[in-house]
């Protein structure tokens, strides 16, 4: 095992109803309130006047920014950001999917940043100039979509359109101060929303699973709970989307994929580096992106790290193993992943995202700019080069 330090100081109130405290839970941290989701509301739009009842009935002062879109962009993070610090605004509520909460958090720490809020951002990691921030509002977290873990983590995610890039905001001081995760509020979400969210879930622990240090039984054993535990959920939601069960087994593995339990020393996250160039320069949705990449990245790699591959098809996939090669089993254990996302109806190629051959070198080019070192190669274990990552762009067409 690795070395490593851990902290998470989120409190966490989880349940079916539990939203019903946030009046009461706001009140012991602010008196004026920043709600922050978006622009289009749509189904949230019940869910936000419920809020904003329960704020009012604690006497607490409400100004809202509804003005977030997917993959939040650093210009309305400004404006957010100027908003608080012009309103006096003393604790901002997220709430929605990963892009409201991410936004959120980013607001919070923009209100006290000096400077260019993109200067917060790992853009680069061959040359890293990012000064991330030192302080922030406290937030709230009302998660809407059990797929980002925002909740519970100390990272947001924003883009720049201008730069056509996306990439991470990491500081302790946007960890949420409390996190109200009531599954009631994912029973109405579409499916596509759903099964999409599913595929987030599981990258989050699959690629550290895959992808990192292979001595880390504690941490393996609870990936491969948290992958079962969407893999047996996901289907019985998308068949009775009233399961309040299955949404709160789907919610809790969401927040517990990405919280840093399942990657204490070891956060190698490098499908999502691919990931966040196919939105920046498509705008495939972000669970999309990673349904895409996962099967081709694991017919790529599997070679490389035979005995882990071994696990994740026994282990997870639950492959049998009489009569079979090692190599037989691997293989598998891939294609019955890449079954059950092609089952939970997500894309798993990039032609479905109206992505060509002739697309791959500009993804390719994007994924050197922000993901890869002064080495020349993306981190990962085994490190990756350029030609790896085409092979596996390739593999996904």
């Amino acid at each position: 095992m690795n070395n490593f330090e851990y902290y998470n100081p989120v409190r966490v109130i989880f349940g079916a109803g539990e939203i019903n405290k946030i009046g009461a839970e706001a009140k012991k941290i602010g008196n004026k309130v920043c709600l922050v989701s978006y622009k289009k509301l749509g189904l949230l739009s019940s869910i936000l006047k419920k809020i904003e009842e329960m704020l009012i009935g604690e006497g607490l002062e409400i100004v809202s920014f509804f003005e977030i879109e997917e993959n939040p962009e650093v210009s309305i993070i400004e404006q957010g950001a100027d908003l608080c610090k012009t309103g006096n605004i003393d604790l901002i509520i997220g709430v929605g999917g990963g892009s409201a909460m991410d936004a959120a958090k980013a607001i919070a720490a923009g209100a006290y940043y000096e400077g260019d809020l993109w200067n917060m951002v790992y853009s680069r990691h061959d040359d890293v100039k990012a000064v991330p921030p030192e302080s922030a509002l406290p937030t709230i977290m009302v998660p809407t979509l059990p797929a980002t873990g925002s909740e519970m983590n100390q990272c947001a995610v924003v883009s720049n359109k201008a730069l056509k890039e996306k990439s991470y905001i990491w500081s302790p001081c946007i960890y949420p101060q409390v996190s109200i995760i009531d599954p009631e509020l994912t029973l109405s979400l579409p499916a596509y929303q759903t099964a999409c969210a599913a595929a987030d879930t599981i990258s989050h622990v699959l690629e550290i699973y895959l992808n990192g240090e292979e001595d880390s039984d504690v941490q393996h054993y609870f990936q491969e709970g948290v992958m079962r535990t969407v893999i047996d959920n996901v289907e019985k939601v998308l068949d009775d989307p009233q399961n309040i069960s299955a949404r709160s087994h789907l919610q809790w593995a969401a927040t517990c994929a990405i919280n840093g339990w399942a990657s204490p020393g070891d956060a190698w996250t490098p499908i999502h580096q691919v990931g966040h160039v196919l939105t920046s320069l498509f705008k495939v949705q972000h669970g999309a992106s990673l349904s895409i990449l996962m099967p081709a990245w694991m017919e790529v790699m599997s070679t490389k790290k035979e005995n882990q591959y071994y696990r994740f098809a026994t282990n997870v996939m639950q492959v049998k193993v009489d009569g079979k090669t090692q190599s037989q089993i691997i293989q598998e254990g891939v294609k019955e992943f890449k079954s059950f996302l092609k089952k939970i109806d997500v894309p798993t190629s990039l032609r479905q995202a109206n992505i060509t051959k002739d697309n791959l070198q500009d993804i390719l080019d994007g994924v050197v700019k922000v993901s890869f070192g002064n080495d020349g190669i993306l981190a990962c274990n085994p490190p990756l080069s350029k030609q790896d990552v085409m092979q596996v762009l390739e593999t996904a067409l």
